[in-house]
């Protein structure tokens, strides 16, 4: 039973390829449709990692080969995004429980946000991974976070006390950097927690192949009119250490819980 693991940037997934390279001797790079597929075990658990780039397109591309060229039973994407919610602050992660495309409009035909010939707008993640996925970031947040960031680190982006968030990510072809933007999104979407932009589109993906899939997401910006301050310092310096250390843990567990896959997809509510 193999986990995949994608992202869209190369430092969210550059520790995890690292350490599975370190760990197994074996390991393999696959080239396939311009990207690289690293398939090999961390934590002694099967795992393809890939780079899938930005965007719902790239996203959605990846996902499928994950599923059909390398036959994976689960989908891990990580990453970063904008917070949205008034209580999502930069140092934060939510764990999506839905996943809807903010941009996907094709009115008159089909409702707003509904995607055409599904019937549906809101894809909801996998009830077992994405609550695996949460505990792993709460060990992380409890063990790991000093060690692998750091006090002074923390401190120079304000991150005090990280919280942890379940709920609506939403996912578009363009980056949000605007506070009139966030307006916008919270009227349309009130629930919304986080923006993001390629989310959603594994999670369509995921859905029409009944694979499981979870989604982790770091808040960087708040979205507003700072969005692009510090972005690739942060990137560096905190986001990819959540990455990698909650996916650690992630793995961690199942190996000790004796899991080494997901079940079939069961569906979570909208409000986790």
């Amino acid at each position: 039973m193999t986990l995949g693991i994608l992202a869209a940037m190369h430092d969210e997934i550059a520790d995890l390829i690292a350490l599975m390279q370190h760990e197994t001797s074996g390991a393999q790079c696959r080239r396939i449709g311009m990207r690289d597929y690293y398939a090999g075990e961390i934590d002694g658990q099967p795992v393809v990692v890939v780079l899938a780039r930005l965007g719902k397109v790239a996203a959605a591309a990846t996902t499928v080969t994950l599923i059909r060229e390398f036959g994976v039973n689960a989908i891990v994407f990580t990453g970063l995004a904008g917070g949205v919610a008034a209580q999502t602050h930069v140092g934060d992660v939510v764990v999506a429980t839905s996943l809807i495309q903010h941009d996907l409009d094709a009115r008159p035909l089909f409702p707003r946000h509904q995607v055409p010939l599904l019937g549906i707008e809101r894809f909801a993640t996998d009830d077992t991974l994405t609550r695996e996925l949460l505990h792993a970031a709460e060990a992380f947040f409890a063990n790991n976070l000093l060690s692998a960031v750091g006090a002074e680190t923390l401190a120079a982006f304000g991150i005090a006390q990280p919280a942890l968030h379940q709920g609506l990510i939403a996912s578009g072809d363009q980056f949000i950097g605007s506070a009139s933007e966030v307006a916008r999104l919270r009227a349309l979407l009130p629930d919304l927690l986080a923006v993001e932009m390629e989310g959603a589109a594994v999670a369509q993906i995921c859905h029409e192949y009944g694979v499981p899939c979870a989604v982790l997401r770091t808040v960087s910006d708040r979205a507003d009119d700072s969005a692009h301050v510090a972005f690739d310092e942060f990137l560096r310096r905190v986001a990819s250490h959540y990455s990698a250390g909650i996916v650690r843990q992630l793995l961690r567990r199942r190996r000790i819980s004796g899991r080494t896959g997901a079940p079939r997809p069961t569906r979570m509510s909208e409000n986790g």
